[in-house]
Formats: C-alpha cells, structure tokens, sequence
C-alpha cells in the first residue's frame, strides 16, 4: 500500500467551472442590478398633469378643448385632458368646488352668481367674448312679427333655455337700457331646451326666443329676424365666458393652472385666426356637421376683462342675485396668464 498512489481529479477544471459559475452568476446580478436600476429610472419619470374637464356636449360652437388637443398644446405643455362626462352649466361650479372636475366654464354671470353664494373658486382665463357679428345671445322672432323694440315685449312671451343667468337677464338689461323700468315681471318667461325654441316660436307658443346664434346664420333661414343682441347692450364686454379653478387646486397646483392658462391663451389666438379650421376640427372630434358648427369670437391671449365683470356684478346687485360688496378682483385674476407680461 506504501506503494500506491492517490489519484485526485485536476484542480483546475474544477476552478475553471467555478469561475464561469461565479461569472454567470455576477451577469446575472448585474442585469438584474441593471432592471432594478431602470425601473426605479422609469418610476421616477413623471407623466403629463391629468385635468379633469366636463365632456364637450353643445357643439353648436367651437371647442377650445378638442382644438387644444388636436394642435398638440396640450401634449406640449405636459399636460392631459381627462373628459369626465357631461355637466350641466348649473352644476359646473358645484362641480368643480366637490373635486369632482377641475375647470369649469359658462357665462361670467355664474361665476359671479357662485363666488357671491360661497364658492371657493376663482377665473383665471378667458374663453369667448362678444363682437356685433357674433355676439353671445340673440332675441329673435318670426319675419312678420309686430315685435321690433323693447316696448312691444312688454306683456309677451319669451322662451329662454333656462331661468337665470345671461338667458333671463339679458332681456331684462335691454328694458332697462330701453327705458322700461323694473323689467322683471314685465313679460312672461318660457323655459324649454334650445332646440326646440325656434319650433315653439314658428307654432306661436312664444312671441320672442333667445338663441346662442349668429345674426347671420339666423337671417339666412329666411323666416325670422333679430330683434337684439347682447352687443347692442354691452358691446363687447357683455358676453365673457372665463374658465374657473377651485382655490384649492390654484393653491396647490399654480403651476398645472399655469400651463393649462397658457394652452387656452394660444388656443384662442389660433381660433380667431383659423376659424374654418377650428370648426372642423370640432365637427371631427364631436361627430357633428361643420355647418351647424358657429365661429365663436375668443378674448385676445385669454384676457379677462374687469369690465366684463363689473357689468354683470352691477346687473345681478340691482337684482339681488348676489351680495353687494363683490368685486371684480373677487371673480378672476390674470396672474397665471404670462401671455400678458
């Protein structure tokens, strides 16, 4: 046995085996490391500010929302337009205060109407305006009616979409301007959805009906006239329509109110010089014919107007819709709009 040798199995296999283990296992780390290391890259990454709007629904305007997005102003300023469904104009500010939506929008005279009452909420742009061609309201009756001033609709009836607001306090502004004072109780109001206004007029169910129409378009239908407009009131400063954030959001997120200001801001300016193009862009984004589809004239790089306030704050003080101390920097601000700086 003294003579017998041990054989033993080479040393370095074994080590050659071991280092290709350990090498293997050391890639294996390594890209593991490495999607680790990517995937904390890719969390970190912060996606476009989410804007919760109600659903575009009467398209018989331009949508400066669907414009804003099909130009890419949108994408471009970080952010995403979330469409949470329909919100009726009277629930907007309602709305928009629950955190339910984050903007909301219509007539100056509800914002008014809703900061007066309580909300915390305040316009930071403004959206369309009045010119003599295309002016926010129209009073409108049949070609042969005996109605042509503010007198002879004194004991009539007028069909308006809704109570309140720029349907019923627009009539009420031009008895006043007109001489006729006290207007409220004057005439008799009927309230039915917009679209049926004109057939009630033409089966003599009303006398005179406010439309958000053209003089122009209304005219070339041949059976109606144009009575009044809100631009023969106000001129330009009576028909605003600015967009509201809750203070709360402004508070905590100036600077989504910042981006979002500004994409309204050059959304307005590319809808006044392309009108045709913004139509049917709208018309596309709505599935809706362009020809029912009306140019609405926008305010210059979003500008709110202190006298498109203080218009309607006096109009609804002299009718006690709103408490007496409101003011036009209580409503709206242009701080978010560098457009203007």
């Amino acid at each position: 046995m003294g003579n017998m040798r041990m054989r033993t199995k080479p040393a370095r296999p074994i080590m050659l085996r071991a280092l290709l283990l350990l090498a293997a296992v050391s890639t294996l780390l390594a890209g593991c490391g490495k999607d680790a290391d990517t995937a904390e890259a890719g969390s970190s990454v912060k996606g476009p500010d989410i804007i919760r709007l109600p659903t575009p629904t009467n398209l018989t305007g331009i949508s400066n929302y669907y414009v804003a997005e099909e130009l890419g102003y949108v994408k471009e300023a970080g952010l995403q337009f979330d469409y949470v469904g329909a919100v009726e104009s009277g629930q907007l500010v309602a709305s928009v205060v629950a955190g339910k939506i984050d903007v909301g929008g219509a007539h100056i005279n509800r914002t008014i109407a809703g900061i007066s009452a309580g909300a915390k909420i305040k316009a930071v742009v403004a959206q369309t305006e009045t010119t003599e061609e295309i002016p926010h309201m129209s009073f409108v009756t049949t070609k042969d009616s005996p109605i042509k001033s503010a007198a002879d609709i004194v004991g009539k009836k007028v069909g308006i979409p809704a109570f309140g607001g720029c349907n019923e306090y627009t009539p009420y502004a031009y008895l006043l301007k007109n001489g006729i004072a006290d207007p409220k109780g004057k005439f008799e109001i009927v309230t039915a959805p917009e679209f049926k206004l004109e057939q009630a007029l033409l089966q003599g169910e009303v006398d005179l009906i406010g439309l958000h129409e053209n003089p122009s378009t209304i005219i070339k239908r041949g059976n109606l006239k144009v009575v009044f407009t809100d631009y023969d009131i106000w001129k330009s400063i009576g028909g605003a329509t600015p967009l509201y954030f809750s203070n709360k959001f402004i508070k905590e997120k100036p600077d989504v109110v910042r981006r979002f200001v500004d994409v309204i801001s050059k959304t307005n300016d590319f809808v006044n010089a392309n009108p045709e193009k913004a139509i049917e862009i709208t018309a596309k984004r709505g599935d809706m014919d362009p020809a029912k589809i009306r140019a609405n004239h926008y305010a210059a790089h979003g500008e709110i107007s202190p006298e498109s306030v203080q218009v309607w704050i006096d109009l609804l003080s002299q009718f006690n819709e709103i408490k007496k101390d409101v003011k036009p920097e209580d409503i709206f601000t242009n701080e978010f709009n560098d457009t203007l700086k």
